[in-house]
């Protein structure tokens, strides 16, 4: 019987049952399950771990993956939108530089007249005597250079020498002895013309007023037909002498009436008014406008060559007095040496005003036949060395000109920037010069140096008077920028980028340089 009770309970003597019922160990209800539905369950005593999830390292993107992400929707969104960021940063920066060089403000310049602008060349009395006409062709042979001389840069012409002292510009309107210079003088007019270059006639030191009464009155209140004859055969203006009496504000009162009847028939440029200044200060007018051009000398008047110190001296005084009412235009006047006139040629084409260049055979057209009478004979009976030596230096006469001029007519700072007389040191020299009325000592005027600028554009110019090599000092115009470019020079032999820190200057040596800040190609 007991047995039989042990084998329905399915236990043993000494053994635990499996199913001990609610108390009974081993029976734990799983999660979400009641104890009821899982009574019959058993489940293990103890929960195992989880294992840790496996972490995935970072790994860059092939090729094949780039392409394929790149071709996204995203990323062609912020393609789009960087390159319209692209563009209107750009339109942005474009418009405010716009705007920045519209608003700054920049220098204006007066536009200049034909005379302000030109280049004038003074030709010798001697071309138009009748020898000289027979031997070299005279004004033949300079009408064939007219187109010449104006591939130099000159711009007018100042015919001098035309008429005797003692007659009056009156009798060459008249036939006789002179009426094969005045066909000659129409001829040259015509040509000129037609190379594009004006004419301006030199009455200096000629009667202009004609014949007087015994109370001083001229019997014509005004010869202007005299003016209306050569304005008609198209002359562009008259020179004459602060010293004629001519030189006065009623005769150029009439004479502006005469160039305003012409300038309204023609359509024409204006006609000019020269005076060449003879004497130490000009005699003032009340109407300063019945006067365009004020021709003066660098170099005072002497009978023999004046000396490196003579000249340095000249060309000082001449810087530190110079006058600003009347446009003034600048001739060498003075004698000095042959390398002293390159210099003074410098110096002319750089300062304020306009140049007026004395006939030169330097510049002469060396193809032609050369205007000088028995020139080109004695040319034949000199070595072949001796030809040579000259045909060189005719080259880089003409070079150096044609530098100058070119220079002149393309950049503002030389045509009407403003002036800056510097003081100067040489390594040689500690002394300092001062721009003041008192000159300095004699060693130290040696080296002469002055700017053009207009607006950021500045030009240095140098000029070594003296027989002696003259570095600059590094601490001399610390103002100034350091770099610059070689534009032109006496000896033509200046090329390329410089710094003032390394300069040398040659004994007679004028040098022109283009000055801009470091890094800068302005």
């Amino acid at each position: 019987m007991e047995q039989s009770d042990r084998e329905e309970t399915g236990s043993a003597p000494g053994r635990m049952p499996l199913n001990a019922g609610d108390t009974g160990y081993g029976r734990v209800p799983g999660p979400g399950l009641s104890g009821s539905e899982v009574a019959s369950e058993s489940a293990p005593l103890l929960i195992p771990v989880p294992e840790p999830e496996s972490v995935q390292e970072w790994q860059p993107m092939s090729k094949q993956q780039l392409e394929v992400a790149a071709g996204g929707p995203g990323w062609r969104k912020v393609r789009c939108y960087l390159v319209l960021l692209f563009w209107l940063a750009w339109v942005a920066m474009l418009a405010t530089s716009i705007a920045i060089v519209v608003m700054s403000p920049r220098p204006v310049a007066t536009p200049l007249r034909w005379w302000q602008k030109s280049l004038f060349y003074q030709l010798q009395p001697d071309l138009f005597t009748e020898g000289q006409a027979e031997e070299s062709g005279g004004v033949n042979a300079l009408c064939e250079q007219l187109p010449y001389l104006r591939s130099l840069g000159i711009g007018a012409l100042i015919l001098e020498g035309l008429f005797d002292k003692e007659a009056s510009p009156f009798n060459v309107t008249a036939t006789g002895e002179r009426y094969s210079t005045l066909a000659q003088i129409q001829h040259l007019l015509a040509e000129s013309n037609k190379a594009g270059l004006k004419v301006v006639l030199d009455f200096c030191q000629l009667d202009l007023l004609g014949p007087q009464d015994v109370s001083g009155n001229a019997e014509e209140p005004s010869n202007t037909h005299v003016l209306r004859f050569w304005l008609e055969q198209g002359v562009d203006g008259f020179a004459i002498c602060d010293t004629d009496a001519a030189y006065s504000e009623k005769t150029l009162l009439e004479w502006r009436g005469v160039f305003k009847e012409f300038s309204k028939k023609e359509e024409e440029e204006e006609r000019i008014v020269v005076v060449k200044q003879t004497q130490d200060a000009l005699f003032p007018l009340n109407n300063v406008t019945l006067v365009d051009v004020v021709m003066k000398s660098i170099l005072p008047s002497s009978p023999h060559l004046l000396s490196a110190q003579e000249v340095a001296v000249a060309i000082e005084t001449r810087l530190q007095t110079r006058e600003e009412d009347i446009w003034p235009s600048w001739k060498i006047g003075g004698k000095a040496s042959h390398d002293l006139k390159k210099l003074l040629l410098v110096l002319m084409m750089t300062l304020p005003g306009s140049p007026a260049v004395q006939y030169d055979e330097d510049i002469d057209q060396t193809q032609n036949v050369s205007l000088k009478a028995g020139s080109s004979h004695g040319e034949m009976n000199e070595p072949s060395d001796t030809r040579t030596d000259k045909k060189k230096a005719k080259r880089l006469a003409v070079a150096l000109f044609t530098s100058l001029s070119r220079s002149r007519a393309r950049e503002e700072a030389l045509l009407y920037g403003s002036f800056t007389f510097l003081p100067f040191n040489s390594s040689t020299n500690s002394s300092t010069n001062s721009s003041t009325s008192t000159l300095p000592s004699p060693p130290s005027l040696a080296v002469l140096a002055y700017l053009r600028s207009w607006g950021c554009v500045h030009f240095l110019i140098l000029l070594n008077v003296g027989p002696e090599v003259h570095a600059l000092d590094p601490a001399w115009a610390p103002s100034l920028p350091k770099a610059g470019v070689f534009v032109s020079s006496t000896g033509m032999d200046r090329l390329g980028a410089m710094t003032l820190d390394t300069l040398e200057l040659q004994p007679h040596e004028a040098i022109v340089i283009k000055l801009f800040e470091a890094g800068s190609y302005s």
